[in-house]
């Protein structure tokens, strides 16, 4: 048993901090609205604290699974912050999907203090994260990652190292790049099955037994083809993270033009009022 915290209890954080409870660690919680800490603790037990640093205070990890560069730096940094409750020797380890430039600046902030560092970014969603079967791309030194792998394998079904701080976050901007792409082309050939009075399901039987076979397929098409979106990943979100990618992109000298094209289509479905709903509503727009 080791004694942890976990700061963040959104639609990811809130199970994937159960199951750390689940697995008889003792857990300490942080939510920046306190009404979802105390539901957490009421379902799951352990402990709930008003700042980061207290939630921080004793802990051997903790792990945080926030929205975005700014939030992460504020349960970070600061005099309530994590970072000043932590102890020479512990581990932070980040589940938000960031900026490979802010995981490095609170890696290096991290390491001052003598605080190991691992960003290890998620994927997987919702159901992901309520069963436990999550994807975790890590960056970090292989000491640090050592000491968290344990910890993060009880909500994942994959961890993996894959190079220095930052690698992490760079891992995951591939995996937005990909879903970005393969979403959209999901959306139009579900479209164009509509409008060739294709039977749906019988088309999706087929072609998912063969190279265009994908998870979005297997798991978003029932939803799409009934125009359900109220679930899942949300496309604000998705447009954060493909920023990411986009920024990423112009630094490193890299040409992204599907994933710049699709991240205006998202805008589009913002524009309809679907920033919160599923990513997979890009066939929404093919519909008007």
């Amino acid at each position: 048993m080791a004694k942890l915290a976990f700061l963040g209890l959104g639609v990811m954080g809130f199970p994937m901090a159960g199951h750390l409870a689940g697995a008889d660690h003792e857990v300490t919680v942080y939510n920046r609205t306190g009404k979802k800490a105390e539901q957490w603790t009421a379902k799951h037990g352990g402990k709930a604290a008003p700042t980061p640093r207290e939630a921080a205070e004793g802990a051997e990890m903790v792990m945080a699974c926030v929205g975005n560069d700014d939030d992460l730096r504020s349960v970070c940094l600061g005099d309530d912050g994590a970072f000043a409750g932590m102890s020479d020797g512990t581990v932070f380890v980040d589940h938000t999907t960031v900026s490979a430039r802010v995981t490095r600046e609170l890696a290096e902030a991290a390491a001052e203090k003598g605080i190991g560092y691992v960003d290890a970014p998620i994927s997987g969603g919702q159901a992901g994260a309520e069963n436990g079967q999550l994807s975790v791309m890590c960056g970090g030194e292989q000491a640090h990652f050592d000491r968290a792998q344990p910890v993060i394998e009880i909500y994942s079904k994959i961890c993996r190292l894959m190079g220095p701080v930052g690698a992490g976050q760079t891992t995951k901007m591939c995996n937005q790049i990909a879903i970005a792409g393969l979403v959209q082309g999901l959306s139009e050939s579900l479209r164009f099955a509509e409008a060739s009075d294709l039977d749906i399901e019988k088309v999706v039987e087929v072609i998912s037994q063969g190279a265009a076979g994908s998870w979005q397929m297997e798991n978003r098409h029932k939803t799409m083809k009934a125009g359900e979106f109220d679930h899942g990943f949300a496309v604000d979100w998705m447009r954060k993270d493909l920023g990411i990618c986009l920024d990423t992109a112009d630094d490193i000298g890299v040409s992204l033009p599907v994933t710049a094209l699709v991240d205006q289509f998202y805008k589009e479905v913002q524009a309809m009022g679907g920033g919160r709903w599923d990513t997979s509503a890009l066939i929404a727009r093919l519909r008007r």
